[in-house]
């Protein structure tokens, strides 16, 4: 009897079965566009399908030219792009899965000269500002839909899936904001619609009644002047009786204000919305976001949240996600942390995907672990990422590895990060290398520091070391109302008026630990209806009143939190905007005492001028002493309410600088981080001795970096 019996049920969709409901979802890897990049995007698939995948949806190929997302986009309009496409197809074929691709026409979200939408409207992700479809170019685009489709189905695809969500050109078609035409393609619900009721149409009449046809219906735009959910069902009717044959749920637009997929999403967050879907259309419905797990997978279908679930980012991180739910070895899976940092985030910079748990993904010819040749006695210092990576990788090979590690757990700074509201899953992470390690037979010593004399018997030494943190060399540091990053996550008492010293990762991670309320609604603090009664399912948003107040002190002049995530970075800045957090930056700190932290920022003038309001930038709100950080040109306001707890005070005037005070009950010092790498001198005797991770390269806290500069040492072991 299965752990899954719902989740690994087989479906009948028209002339295909699928072996079970978990459709690996749509990926853009950067490959689809690399000379010669099908060859490792066909390993890349047969990976999946041999551990399991059923139903593979292939990253988004545009119709024509004008609709690929960069100018030297991949699309598909003519028989000799097809070569390339067979080859991925008759790889799948070869392992007995089964694979569609992904027809997307990228509308306004185009970076090219040639962007074209529904009406000349800039998305405010985008700096281009497209051209206007003439009615003619539109009903060529319909055309261009089904050739292409056609022109899949000669490559042997299985199927296609037509992408009508997340703001791209067909969904652009449908909502007011986005389409001002007056033609037959505008003006109404039912103009506004025609354009996707066509393509599909004419999808189904070039591939004939057997082909899988999916549509992605954008269920919850998210944006302003969106569709009611009226109008999405009528749509969902409208395209099921133009032959879909799937119908997948798409959640937001890419420029939605609300995060969708990020970590700080709660599991399963949308699948009240593919369940409205299902009650009310007759298709199959697959529901998406944030589903990471089997037993995630599991609970969605058993309540009748939807018929199929679409994970893509799962498949990333764990090729073997299927079969190691099939054979019920759920713990062994390496769990997707939705942390981005690998997939999409290098997906919008113009790189190729990978995963940050997993950086073998899209790398599986040149990362490959296959058996060693001569089995080595290992010694790996440190179980954080990098040496949990490391450990599991070489004893894979057949090492033989101990793992030393001097705190009571392995997971080094993943344990600290776990934490963070938003970041649970990280704790997936610890818990994949745990069980890893236990089945590979590696000795894992904890609450053991590793001295010279514990390595040496090991014919090699890996220093996984990580970082300690940066003492800043502030005045007063070590005064009783300061504490370090380390102390504050693991439960330290903390003050009502917190100051952050370091404005990195780290500083945003604690200000968000420290004000963030653990029993606060998502939607609500974000405003998502969940009634689906409000258009575009946005509500106000009605953040939750923050624990504390908090300050976060920035040496740099810069925007804070400028080096966070590209897709997940504004997030992180939308959440310490909810909760009151202040930021001053270009400060340059003076000494902490039991008042707070006195800093300098620049300024110009007298301490008067300030008080009244006057200098180079003036303030929108006063404060204690009045507003001199923002009168002075400060790059960023601070609380500025006269009485405000904690509010910056002005106390003295240096030459070209203001003295402020900000006042903390307590000071948390998040100010960079220092390599450990002092246990590399005291080894000797000629053996191969690693440094990698955090003990190599201290800047931020690079998960990313660590895990696959211990996977790629790993691999180039004899």
């Amino acid at each position: 009897m299965t752990s899954y019996p719902h989740l690994l049920a087989p479906l009948r969709v028209g002339s295909l079965t699928l072996p079970h409901r978990m459709i690996m979802g749509s990926m853009h890897t950067g490959l689809e566009e690399t000379p010669g990049g099908e060859h490792e995007l066909a390993r890349f698939y047969v990976e999946r399908v041999r551990g399991g995948a059923g139903l593979i949806v292939t990253g988004g190929i545009s119709p024509n030219e004008e609709g690929a997302a960069r100018h030297d986009g991949a699309h598909l309009s003519r028989e000799d792009q097809l070569p390339p496409h067979r080859t991925v197809t008759d790889a799948v074929h070869s392992e007995g899965g089964l694979i569609a691709l992904q027809l997307m026409h990228s509308g306004r979200y185009a970076m090219h000269a040639n962007a074209v939408a529904p009406s000349p409207l800039r998305a405010p992700i985008n700096k281009v500002t497209p051209r206007e479809l003439s009615t003619e170019e539109v009903e060529r685009t319909v055309e261009d839909f089904a050739r292409a489709a056609a022109l899949a189905q000669q490559a042997g695809y299985d199927g296609v899936e037509i992408m009508g969500s997340e703001g791209y050109l067909i969904n652009e078609f449908l909502v007011v904001h986005t389409n001002q035409r007056t033609d037959r393609y505008g003006g109404s619900d039912a103009a506004r619609r025609r354009f996707a009721v066509e393509v599909v149409r004419r999808v189904r009449e070039a591939t004939g009644p057997d082909f899988l046809v999916m549509y992605r219906l954008s269920a919850l735009d998210l944006v302003p002047d969106a569709q009611e959910f009226e109008q999405v069902l009528a749509l969902g009717r409208e395209v099921e009786e133009a032959g879909v044959s799937i119908i997948n749920t798409g959640i937001g637009w890419h420029e939605a204000r609300i995060p969708t997929i990020a970590t700080n999403v709660p599991p399963a967050a949308f699948t009240w919305v593919s369940r409205a879907l299902r009650e009310n259309l007759s298709v199959p419905v697959a529901a998406v976001n944030r589903m990471n797990t089997p037993e995630i997978g599991e609970d969605v279908i058993a309540r009748g949240d939807a018929d199929l679930v679409c994970m893509a980012r799962p498949f990333l991180a764990d090729p073997a996600f299927v079969a190691k739910a099939r054979e019920e070895r759920p713990a062994e899976i390496n769990t997707c942390i939705a942390c981005n940092q690998a997939c999409l985030d290098h997906t919008f910079s113009g790189k190729r995907m990978s995963c940050l748990v997993n950086p073998r993904a899209m790398r599986e010819d040149e990362l490959a672990l296959g058996p060693t040749r001569t089995a080595e006695r290992i010694a790996v210092v440190g179980a954080g990422p990098a040496g949990m990576a490391f450990a599991e990788a070489a004893a894979a090979r057949g090492h033989h590895v101990t793992l030393f590690e001097e705190q009571p757990e392995i997971g080094g700074q993943f344990q600290l990060a776990r934490r963070i509201p938003g970041k649970a899953d990280y704790g997936h992470t610890i818990r994949y290398f745990r069980t890893r390690l236990a089945e590979l037979g590696v000795t894992v010593r904890t609450g053991h520091t590793a001295t010279s004399q514990d390595l040496a018997d090991a014919d090699r030494v890996v220093l996984a070391t990580g970082v300690t943190p940066r003492i800043p060399g502030i005045a007063g540091e070590d005064g009783p109302t300061v504490l370090g990053y380390k102390d504050v996550l693991e439960g330290a008492p903390v003050g009502e008026r917190v100051a952050v010293v370091g404005g990195g990762g780290i500083g945003f991670d604690v200000a968000h630990f420290l004000t963030h309320d653990p029993d606060a609604d998502f939607y609500r603090e974000w405003g998502v209806d969940r009634t689906l009664e409000a258009r575009g399912g946005l509500l106000r948003p009605e953040p939750t009143a923050p624990l504390r107040h908090v300050t976060v002190l920035q040496r740099g002049e810069g925007k804070p939190g400028a080096r966070l995530g590209t897709t997940t970075g504004w997030i992180h800045r939308a959440e310490l905007h909810m909760a009151g957090v202040d930021f001053m930056t270009g400060v340059q700190y003076q000494r902490i005492d039991g008042d707070g932290v006195h800093v300098l920022v620049p300024g110009t003038g007298t301490l008067e001028d300030n008080a009244a309001g006057g200098g180079a930038g003036s303030a929108p709100r006063q404060q204690t002493r009045a507003g001199a950080a923002a009168a002075a040109g400060h790059s960023q306001a601070v609380r500025q309410e006269a009485g405000h707890p904690g509010a910056a005070t002005a106390v003295a005037l240096a030459p070209g600088k203001v003295e402020l005070l900000v006042p903390a009950d307590t000071v948390v010092l998040c100010a960079g981080q220092e390599s450990r790498a002092e246990l590399a001198e005291q080894l000797t005797g000629g053996r191969p001795v690693h440094v990698i991770g955090g003990a190599h390269v201290a800047s931020e806290l690079d998960a990313k970096r660590a895990i696959k500069e211990a996977v790629e040492l790993a691999a180039s072991l004899p």
